[in-house]
């Protein structure tokens, strides 16, 4: 499989997620998140990761304190607010499309310092009425915005819900990165381009290239970014 390939969800070259007829791609996301994480077990799910050295660079970089709200954007059953609550961040927001997926992430973190929020990003209605956060983290999620009308909608909840001083983190796919991934067309990014998305009130903290190894062993190129809100 090539990195310009579909992203797949288990195993190595079984093709699992990729669409064999893309002009008849679902439009119907929850039910395509809530189908992914009820068939398969997270941890051979493609996006699944146990190495979170690149957030946590970036997130040291912040030096965001224990007590800031801090969201995770599509957060699945991501094992990133399992280590957050290790290092005791105590205001942690968990959100994703998927249902199932953050009752598996609420079965196993449990929700003293987790509140879980059900919300679709392109028409968010929960998220609308949520307070301002201080660190907004997206792993993997904005790519899968092609529109320009949702990409608008997700970026002007984001800029509403920072607060000022407050911090972005985005890894998205970088621009040699896969087309596709499970199933569905991406939009891949560079720095600039996220910087462009976000304007004039969103300062460049740093910016780095990474590769990312699935559990299938196939390789994805990302950018990882950290903006400031000034």
């Amino acid at each position: 499989m090539s990195e310009g390939d579909s992203c797949d969800i288990t195993a190595k070259n079984s093709c699992c997620c990729s669409n064999p007829n893309p002009e008849k791609e679902t439009t119907d996301l929850k039910a395509h998140w809530d189908k992914a994480y009820t068939n398969n077990p997270h941890e051979k799910l493609g996006w699944f990761e146990t190495d979170l050295s690149p957030t946590f660079k970036l997130l040291n970089i912040s030096k965001i304190a224990k007590n800031a709200r801090i969201i995770n954007i599509g957060a699945g059953s991501t094992v990133l607010i399992d280590e957050l609550l290790k290092l005791n961040y105590t205001q942690l927001i968990a959100t994703d499309i998927s249902a199932v997926a953050l009752d598996i992430l609420e079965k196993r973190v449990g929700n003293e310092h987790v509140s879980f929020i059900t919300d679709d990003l392109t028409n968010p209605t929960v998220l609308k009425d949520m307070d301002a956060v201080d660190m907004w983290i997206d792993r993997a999620v904005l790519h899968f915005f092609t529109e320009e009308k949702d990409q608008q909608t997700y970026f002007d909840l984001l800029r509403s819900k920072v607060s000022k001083g407050g911090f972005v983190l985005l890894a998205e796919f970088a621009l040699d990165g896969a087309k596709k991934c499970s199933g569905l067309d991406v939009c891949r990014y560079d720095t600039a381009m996220l910087s462009k998305k976000l304007g004039k009130d969103f300062e460049l903290q740093d910016s780095f290239e990474y590769t990312y190894t699935m559990p299938s062993g196939d390789l994805r190129p990302y950018i990882y970014t950290l903006f400031q809100k000034i």
